[in-house]
C-alpha cells in the first residue's frame, strides 16, 4: 500500500513535519561552542507519495525567508536538470526534499554559506528517511548528502564520487543515490571543466525523473 493510502501513516508524517518545523535544537542545544545566531526556520518536504528524494545541503538566505527549498538561482538550475517545472517541483507527490540541515546556517567570514548544523541530520536523517520507504533513488547533492548516502562508499573527493556515480546508482539493495555536484552558479566552472556530467549523468538524472515523477 503507497502511504499515500494510508491515513494512519500520513497521520504520522504530518506529526513528524510538525515537529521538525518547531524544532530548535540548533538555537538552544547546540552541538558546538556556536549556536545558530538567528531563528530557525527549518525547511523540509516529506512525503507520502514521491520517490525521488532531493538530499541537498542547507537552505540559503533566500530559501530561509521564503520558507521554500531551492527557491533561488541553484533552484532554477536543477529545475533545468530535472527538466520539470517549478510547479512540478514542488508537487510534494512527485519530489520529497530534505536537506542535511534544514535551517540557513548563517554566513562565514568571507560571505559564504556555513556548512549544514551539525546537529541536525544526527537526530533528525534516519527518523525522516525511515518514514519514506517508498523512495526510490536519492539524489545526493554536495559533499554532505554524499557522506551521509553513500558513507565510506564515496571517492576521495566529490568529483570523482559523481564521475563513479554507476557503483551507487546501479544497486540491488535500498534505495538507489545519483550523486550530483550543487548546482550553484559558483559551479559553472565546473561543470565546463567536466562536460561528461552533462553527456552521462544528466541523461541519467532525466530519465530517472521520467520514470519516478512523471
Amino acid at each position: 500500500m503507497n502511504l499515500g493510502e494510508n491515513p494512519q501513516a500520513e497521520e504520522q508524517l504530518e506529526a513528524l513535519r510538525r515537529a521538525i518545523a518547531t524544532c530548535r535544537i540548533c538555537r538552544d542545544e547546540p552541538g558546538g561552542p556556536d549556536r545558530l545566531p538567528h531563528e530557525p526556520r527549518p525547511v523540509a518536504v516529506i512525503s507520502p507519495k514521491a520517490r525521488i528524494l532531493i538530499a541537498g545541503q542547507a537552505p540559503g538566505l533566500r530559501v530561509h525567508q521564503s520558507g521554500l527549498p531551492f527557491d533561488d538561482a541553484s533552484g532554477n538550475r536543477l529545475r533545468e536538470w530535472l527538466t520539470v517545472s517549478r510547479d512540478e517541483f514542488y508537487d510534494r507527490d512527485r519530489f520529497a526534499i530534505v536537506p542535511m540541515g534544514f535551517c540557513f546556517p548563517g554566513y562565514d567570514a568571507k560571505g559564504s554559506d556555513l556548512p549544514p548544523r551539525r546537529e541536525c541530520a544526527p537526530y533528525w536523517r534516519t527518523r525522516v528517511v525511515d518514514a519514506m520507504p517508498q523512495i526510490e533513488l536519492v539524489l545526493a547533492i554536495g559533499q554532505y548528502a554524499q557522506a551521509w548516502h553513500i558513507g565510506n562508499r564515496r571517492k576521495k573527493g566529490m568529483t570523482e564520487t559523481v564521475r563513479n556515480w554507476r557503483e551507487y546508482f546501479l544497486t540491488n539493495q535500498g534505495p538507489r543515490v545519483l550523486p550530483l555536484p550543487h548546482p550553484s552558479w559558483r559551479n559553472s566552472g565546473w561543470l565546463r571543466k567536466n562536460p561528461w556530467f552533462e553527456a552521462e549523468v544528466l541523461p541519467q538524472l532525466r530519465e530517472s525523473v521520467d520514470r519516478w515523477a512523471r
